[in-house]
């Protein structure tokens, strides 16, 4: 498994997204979250949708995901968040360091 990951969710306004961003960091869940608008086409409830919205990049080590994934559930507008995870295998290696010295959990 690997030891960073970088977690993918979207919300439904850019203030959502600010809120959610800024919990994030502030709770060490992530080190760096950016927030990108863009439109999504789903089909939800049987019928099809066509939405904007703002998907978050969140930054983190493997070891804060579960409680990553709590924190965006309890926090988040939609029945069934996206909350997609994909490893990150390699990197500047300075940058990973940073990402763990941040998402350490406070003692």
């Amino acid at each position: 498994m690997a030891d960073h990951v970088q977690v993918v969710t979207t919300v439904d306004s850019e203030q959502a997204a600010a809120e959610l961003a800024r919990g994030v960091v502030e709770a060490h869940l992530g080190a760096c979250v950016q927030v990108v608008p863009i439109r999504s086409f789903y089909v939800w409830e049987g019928a099809a949708q066509d939405d904007p919205e703002w998907q978050l990049q969140i930054k983190t080590s493997a070891t804060r995901m579960e409680a990553l994934v709590e924190h965006i559930k309890a926090r988040h507008s939609y029945d069934v968040p996206e909350i997609i995870a994909t490893p990150i295998i390699t990197g500047n290696a300075d940058y990973l360091a940073w990402v763990d010295q941040e998402t350490r959990p406070a003692v």
